[in-house]
């Protein structure tokens, strides 16, 4: 995306465009699934003063505007990413903890229906499939 459709994204959001969310978005653009530390790996360069708690707030602020998909298999630290405008699902290997897409199982929002929703109106599910990935397999 660029730097001035990410500025208008964040305005809609109600965020100020600041260079540290939009480094943190063109950095989730080109990785999927990404933790907090790879994100400031990635950023760092190019602003020198950030600190890993400035990224930790920029995700958090990007998560709460709904810019960014913060999701938590079991075992992993909280991983991000850019794909938000569905209700997909992940797959996670049980081997090395490779992170994979995966489409909603019917194809519309929220795709499972609980058997009991105990009065909630139901918007998503989240789904972690767990497997090994080729490359696991391969090595097996």
């Amino acid at each position: 995306m660029e730097t001035t459709d990410l500025d208008a994204a964040l305005h809609a959001a109600g965020l100020k465009s600041t260079a540290g969310r939009v480094a943190v978005l063109e950095a989730l653009d080109s990785m999927a699934h990404t933790d907090a530390e790879r994100v400031y790996r990635a950023v760092s360069d190019g602003l020198p003063t950030t600190s890993i708690q400035s990224v930790h707030n920029i995700l958090s602020d990007l998560t709460t505007a709904g810019l960014i998909r913060r999701i938590e298999p079991a075992g992993s630290a909280a991983l991000y990413e850019r794909r938000i405008d569905d209700n997909h699902h992940h797959v996670v290997c049980t081997g090395c903890g490779a992170v994979a897409d995966v489409d909603c199982t019917v194809g519309e929002a929220p795709c499972l229906t609980p058997s009991d929703t105990a009065g909630f109106t139901i918007q998503t599910a989240e789904v972690t499939f767990w497997g090994l990935c080729p490359g696991c397999q391969t090595a097996r």
